[in-house]
């Protein structure tokens, strides 16, 4: 690497060349072919998208498609997603690459037609996936089965985000792709409208036609798959965040709760709420699960050998993004690490319902719309 002065402008030169180890072609599409690779160095393998459009009449217009995947695939991060590793563009050339995870695996409809058993749980991590999309501002916008993986892990990945977009404003839900669909268009497609509850439909409807084909008699959300598949958008559920609130109703009274796993939430939830007294009415609460866990666990590396919680900050803040008042201390740290080994004991079902009755318990408290002086504010 180029050695230089440090300043913020500086261009960083990375001067090695890297080699990767062909293994096979994955398949051809529109905007250029995919390969398999081996990076003999770690020992693991990558996915290779490389822009090579069969057509060069839109090929400036494709290539800019190609970058805005890039910039979409580096902002997300989940479980359920695809992720990308590293990318090479050459503007000049309109050329460039893309390394992403390699999904060992099958296409949904393929995988469960082999392992019907798991349609509850790949369901599951569907919604999942495409909640995580919608709170990011992300219409994936090309829902069909070979673009939704199934690991040998039983994980699902959601892959090819080539023709997404993320929302700015009202405009972006226009109909702007044509797409071969695989189904019946839903009725906002005759007054050019794809927005969050198009993507609804069309995973209901891949949902739908793979328990139909199958002929699946053990799925447990039949009637909120129904409603996610009904051709009026106004009578649809509105967002995977609605399916997903349908689906943790659903659950409740399947789901047990010992008494010792009641003792640490309700210890946590109490001392929680009392370190908040106010909240300002625009904060957002943290919904991603995995990304609750993680951040409740580096904060406790920082405060694990207290007593007390130094600053509430540093726990609220895993939970509740915006602003607030709290008290600084008496937050206890036994209770903060018994519910994080709480979390990351439990089922993702059950860390659902721990999260939404937390979250329901910090509604109950004051909401306000200006600062108050005479508080800490953070």
């Amino acid at each position: 690497m180029a050695k230089g002065s440090g300043r913020q402008d500086e261009i960083i030169a990375f001067v090695r060349k890297r080699d990767y180890k062909l293994i096979k072609e994955l398949g051809q599409g529109a905007c250029g072919k995919t390969v398999l690779l081996f990076d003999d160095q770690i020992g693991e393998y990558f996915v290779c998208k490389k822009y090579q459009p069969l057509s060069e009449i839109h090929r400036q217009e494709l290539f800019e498609g190609f970058v805005k995947e890039i910039k979409l695939l580096h902002i997300v991060y989940h479980k359920n997603i695809v992720r990308v590793f590293n990318h090479y563009i050459y503007p000049d050339q309109l050329a460039g690459y893309i390394l992403m995870e390699f999904v060992d695996g099958l296409e949904i409809d393929k995988y469960l037609s082999h392992y019907p058993e798991q349609t509850n749980d790949v369901f599951l991590q569907t919604i999942s996936g495409f909640a995580y999309l919608q709170r990011r501002g992300i219409l994936h916008r090309d829902i069909r089965p070979g673009n939704v993986m199934v690991n040998a892990d039983s994980d699902v990945k959601i892959i090819d985000l080539g023709f997404g977009k993320q929302i700015q404003n009202s405009d972006d839900f226009d109909k702007s792709i044509s797409l071969n669909w695989w189904c019946q268009p839903p009725s906002e497609f005759a007054y050019s409208r794809y927005d969050f509850r198009t993507e609804v439909y069309f995973v209901g409807k891949l949902f739908e036609r793979i328990i139909k084909e199958n002929e699946i008699n053990h799925f447990k959300y039949a009637s909120v798959l129904g409603r996610m598949c009904l051709l009026d958008p106004l009578e649809r559920i509105q967002a995977f965040s609605g399916v997903e609130k349908e689906i943790r109703s659903d659950q409740f009274f399947e789901i047990e709760f010992s008494e010792s796993e009641l003792y640490v939430y309700r210890a946590f939830s109490a001392a929680l709420v009392n370190q908040i007294t106010k909240i300002e009415h625009t904060s957002q609460y943290e919904e991603d699960i995995e990304r609750v866990i993680s951040k409740l666990n580096d904060s406790y590396r920082g405060f694990m050998l207290e007593e007390k919680v130094p600053d509430a900050a540093v726990v609220t803040r895993c939970l509740l993004t915006g602003t607030y008042y709290y008290t600084k201390r008496g937050l206890p740290v036994s209770a903060v690490r018994d519910f994080l080994l709480l979390m990351k004991s439990s089922t993702e079902e059950k860390n659902r319902i721990i999260i939404s009755n937390l979250y329901r318990t910090l509604d109950t408290l004051p909401r306000y719309n200006k600062a108050l002086e005479d508080e800490i504010p953070f």
